[in-house]
């Protein structure tokens, strides 16, 4: 499955994106957030879209070929 990282998720993670084995989002996020302190601050902030989908409860399992877009709050009006 492809995460995908925007602005400041981007900034904190160091990459665009990175893939892992269909899991969880809660196991996945805390796989993309060792050894990223800044990334595991950013994220608990952000929402998530699951195939574009946006997604409620952490505990769904993401099927590998899926995307996840980590999108932080964005200031505007």
């Amino acid at each position: 499955m492809e995460l995908r990282f925007f602005a400041s998720a981007r900034a904190a993670a160091g990459v665009d994106q990175a893939y892992f084995a269909s899991a969880t989002l809660t196991s996945i996020l805390a796989l993309a957030c060792i050894d990223k302190p800044l990334l595991n601050q950013v994220v608990v902030q952000c929402s998530f879209l699951l195939d574009g989908v946006v997604v409620h409860d952490q505990s769904i399992l993401v099927n590998n070929g899926s995307v996840v877009d980590v999108l932080p709050r964005f200031a505007g009006g």
